[in-house]
């Protein structure tokens, strides 16, 4: 008859529960925060790593008009180098041709304000004729993949995703630093569980070190 394992003080196994609890309720809330991003890095680390195979047909559209006298001289009389246009050219853009610039620098030569315009998944720019007052927009598109592709690398997106990504990482490594810890606090159960950590450090180290030059 063998002796049986003396148990645990009660103070010892109540902070074990108590740590239990917490990274239980920290994993699921981490997780649930980080799901749905966590789906679309994945899906798009794969599109990525095969942008080559995957190919996609630009689409290009294009927007002219003509600023009204009264507007195209507040154009005119801009000469500040890398100023945004003036709000009054602004202003007509967006309720003439829908078109929004907000504040962005221009380019200005003798003949032209130029606007470049990147956007995720595409490109734009905007050229308007300071002597006429003709206004071109071009718009150009490579389709879903593209701007999926782009919001995982947070290409020409704005201050406030690319802040968004890093709210999102945080998310990440807290769902992963509590699965770690739970690991930890199981391992005496599950005796797998260390050699596959490892195996998740070995695997990469190797393809690293063996195939990649």
């Amino acid at each position: 008859m063998t002796a049986s394992r003396p148990a645990e003080p009660a103070t010892a196994q109540q902070r074990r529960g108590y740590w239990l609890r917490t990274l239980h309720q920290w994993h699921w809330i981490s997780a649930a925060v980080s799901l749905v991003l966590l789906l679309l890095f994945t899906v798009t680390g794969i599109t990525l790593n095969h942008a080559a195979q995957i190919e996609a047909e630009p689409a290009v559209s294009s927007i002219t008009g003509d600023l009204p006298p009264s507007v195209l001289r507040t154009l005119q009389a801009q000469a500040e180098d890398d100023a945004p246009l003036p709000p009054s050219v602004r202003r007509w853009l967006e309720e003439e041709l829908d078109l929004r610039v907000d504040d962005r620098a221009a380019e200005w030569s003798e003949g032209e304000a130029y606007v470049s315009l990147p956007r995720p998944g595409g490109d734009a720019w905007l050229a308007i004729d300071r002597e006429s007052g003709a206004v071109e927009y071009e718009l150009t598109t490579r389709g879903t993949i593209a701007w999926l592709n782009d919001l995982h690398k947070g290409r020409n997106t704005g201050a406030v995703w690319r802040w968004f990504i890093d709210v999102f990482a945080v998310a990440c490594l807290l769902f992963a630093l509590t699965g770690l810890w739970l690991l930890q606090l199981h391992a005496r159960q599950r005796g797998s569980t260390w050699p596959l950590v490892a195996a998740g450090l070995a695997v990469p180290a190797l393809v690293i070190v063996l195939f990649m030059h």
